[in-house]
């Protein structure tokens, strides 16, 4: 898993409440278990029309914000099913944060296991940096995760709260199976040990 250490980059605003798992990628493309390729299949049923062509009012599809890295979005982002693709898709788009008020608990920890990371702010925070991303490609966001602080293009800084282990997790790029291997020392003793007390097993 990639490593999320700080990120600047542009905010796309999506002030939108309930955002589900169904709008950021529709059932259409659920048919594959990779992870890669659902990029063109994130907030589909906004970004295109029937025909297929791209709706130019839709935020992603705007010039400043086709390369958006951060995403600013209303409350209770990620509700709905419980779909892995969701942020598979938001990754292989290239969003690495979210920022909400609120998160779905099954989309919220899926961001961790993913690499990206999902930042809860109060209201009054969120109406500042929706402020800041509606000023397009000339005002950039900075997230440091190490600090744990969001730095606006006035030069002001918010601060937000993260779980230690989480933090610990995304700073290293641990997703479960990087954990497992931190302690591949151990199970190879153990499995030793095992081996030479229990051969019959």
């Amino acid at each position: 898993m990639q490593k999320f250490d700080h990120l600047t980059g542009v905010a796309a605003p999506l002030p939108i409440l309930n955002v589900d798992t169904d709008m950021i990628i529709p059932k259409d493309y659920l048919k594959t278990i990779k992870r890669t390729g659902l990029g063109v299949g994130l907030f589909a049923n906004l970004r295109y029309r029937e025909d297929g062509s791209e709706n130019e009012s839709f935020v992603l599809n705007r010039p400043a914000y086709r390369q958006a890295e951060i995403l600013v979005t209303g409350d209770n982002f990620g509700c709905g099913s419980s779909r892995e693709h969701a942020p598979w898709a938001l990754l292989d788009f290239g969003i690495r944060c979210v920022i909400s008020t609120s998160f779905a608990d099954i989309f919220y920890n899926n961001c961790f296991k993913n690499g990206i990371l999902p930042i809860r702010v109060t209201q009054g925070q969120l109406d500042a940096l929706l402020a800041d991303a509606e000023k397009g490609a000339n005002a950039t966001l900075s997230v440091d995760l190490e600090a744990q602080e969001i730095r606006r293009p006035d030069g002001g800084t918010i601060a937000f709260e993260m779980d230690p282990f989480r933090k610990h997790c995304l700073l290293n790029g641990l997703d479960d199976i990087g954990l497992t291997l931190e302690r591949e020392g151990d199970i190879t003793t153990f499995e030793e040990k095992l081996a030479s007390e229990r051969p019959w097993a």
